[in-house]
C-alpha cells in the first residue's frame, strides 16, 4: 500500500463510521482488507484503493469501512458486567417495570456473541416476577457480522471462548464440527444494521444498553456524539455499560458513573435538563 492508500482507507473509516485508525499500524490494515480484496476479486489491497479513487462505488466503500470496523467477540467476554445484569440489574428492572418488556440493546454487537450472552442470561433467570418480557436487540455496522449472528452459528474454537460448559449443552445443537444456538435463543435477539454515528432516534427506547469496547475505536468527537445520542434512549433509570478500561467522564456530561462499578452509568439528571 502507498501513503495515498492508507490515507484514503483511514478518512473512509473516520468519515463513514467515526473510526480512528492509526495510518502507522500498517499490519491492521493489511490483514483486514486483504481477505477483502481477494474477495471482490482484485489484484491486491492497492488495486482496490484505485478502484475506489476511480469508481467511488458505495457498495465497495462500506465493505471497506465494515472491514476497518470488525473487533474483537465473544461469549460472556469480561464477565463483570454480565453478572451485574444477571444478578442486579434484571431483577431490579423487572420489579421497576411492572410487566412491561425490559429492552436491552447491544449496540455493536459483532458475531452476535454478547446479544446471545444477554439472551441467555434472560432464558436462564429465576426469581423474576411471573411474565417478565425481555427484549434483546443485537447491532452492527457490518451486515456480514449479522449475517453470522442471525445464523446462530459458531466453531468449536468460538464456543471455547468464555462459554461456561452448562451453557454450551443446554443453548447449542451440534452441528458437523460447529454448534448452533437453540431456535428459543435466536428467537430472543432481534437484529438491526446501525451505524453509531448517524441518527438514532429510531431505535426507541431502551432500559440496557451495552456499548463495550467500541468508544476506544473512534474518534474522539464521535465519542462525545454517540455517548449523548444513546443518552437520549435512555429512561431516568435506565443504564449504560461500557468497556473494560473505556470512560464516559472526560468525554460528554451526559452520563455520571454509579459509584464502585467501573464501566456502567446512569444518565446524568442535571445535563438532561440543561439540554432541554
Amino acid at each position: 500500500m502507498s501513503p495515498q492508500d492508507i490515507e484514503l482507507f483511514v478518512a473512509l473509516a473516520r468519515a463513514r463510521a467515526g473510526l480512528k485508525i492509526d495510518p502507522a499500524k500498517t499490519y491492521l490494515l493489511e490483514s483486514r482488507l486483504g481477505p477483502l480484496a481477494r474477495r471482490e476479486n482484485f489484484a491486491g489491497i492497492s488495486e482496490m484503493a484505485a478502484a475506489l479513487r476511480a469508481l467511488r462505488e458505495e457498495k465497495l466503500i462500506w465493505a471497506v469501512v465494515e472491514a476497518l470496523a470488525q473487533g474483537e467477540t465473544g461469549f460472556f467476554r469480561d464477565r463483570t458486567p454480565f453478572t451485574t445484569f444477571r444478578r442486579e440489574l434484571l431483577p431490579t428492572l423487572a420489579r421497576l417495570r411492572g410487566g412491561e418488556p425490559i429492552r436491552v440493546w447491544s449496540c455493536a454487537c459483532g458475531a452476535g456473541q454478547e446479544a446471545y450472552s444477554l439472551a441467555m442470561i434472560a432464558e436462564d433467570a429465576e426469581g423474576l416476577p411471573p411474565g417478565t418480557q425481555v427484549e434483546i436487540y443485537g447491532s452492527d455496522i457490518s451486515e456480514r457480522s449479522l449475517e453470522k449472528a442471525q445464523a446462530g452459528l459458531y466453531t468449536q474454537f468460538e464456543v471455547q471462548r468464555g462459554l461456561p460448559i452448562r451453557q454450551l449443552l443446554a443453548h447449542f445443537e451440534k452441528v458437523e464440527d460447529n454448534w448452533r444456538l437453540t431456535p428459543r435463543i435466536r428467537q430472543r435477539v432481534r437484529w438491526r444494521r446501525v451505524n453509531l454515528i448517524s441518527d438514532l432516534t429510531i431505535m426507541g427506547r431502551f432500559d440496557v444498553i451495552f456499548c463495550r469496547n467500541v468508544l476506544s475505536l473512534m474518534d474522539a468527537p464521535y465519542r462525545r456524539r454517540v455517548l449523548e445520542s444513546v443518552a437520549a434512549l435512555l429512561p431516568p433509570d435506565g443504564l449504560l455499560i461500557l468497556g473494560e478500561g473505556e470512560t464516559a467522564e472526560s468525554i460528554t456530561d451526559a452520563f455520571r458513573p454509579v459509584t464502585g462499578r467501573p464501566g456502567l452509568y446512569v444518565r446524568n439528571p442535571a445535563y438532561r435538563a440543561a439540554a432541554a
